[in-house]
């Protein structure tokens, strides 16, 4: 007898749009955002559904470890493939930070 498949086997997750993605998947809740004029879709991601991936930041460039509570947000415009992972410090600063992000001399360059 072969194991149980929880998940549809899914070819890349191409062309799906933001419904086909169900909010509860994360164990976090979903909400619509206004930033720099357009809608961005914001899901609140709980540290117990963040299991097995490491994601890199864009507002601050560092790493989001695995389990660690965050936000994924996208352009309500676009599909789930444009999708980003923030720190939800990062998320909440993303109005003060500069466009470029200034790193010190002993920072990793990724």
């Amino acid at each position: 007898m072969s194991p149980r498949r929880n998940r549809p086997i899914d070819a890349g997750g191409a062309g799906r749009s933001a419904e086909d993605d169900p909010s509860g998947r994360y164990g976090g809740w979903q909400s619509t955002e206004t930033w720099q004029g357009e809608a961005w879709s914001v899901r609140h991601v709980a540290g117990a559904g963040a299991q097995g991936k490491t994601y890199r930041c864009p507002g601050c460039d560092q790493q989001i470890p695995s389990g660690m509570p965050h936000v994924v947000a996208w352009p309500e415009h676009s599909g789930v493939d444009e999708r980003r992972h923030w720190h939800k410090a990062c998320w909440n600063a993303k109005d003060r930070r500069t466009t470029r992000v200034q790193r010190s001399r002993n920072a990793p360059r990724f």
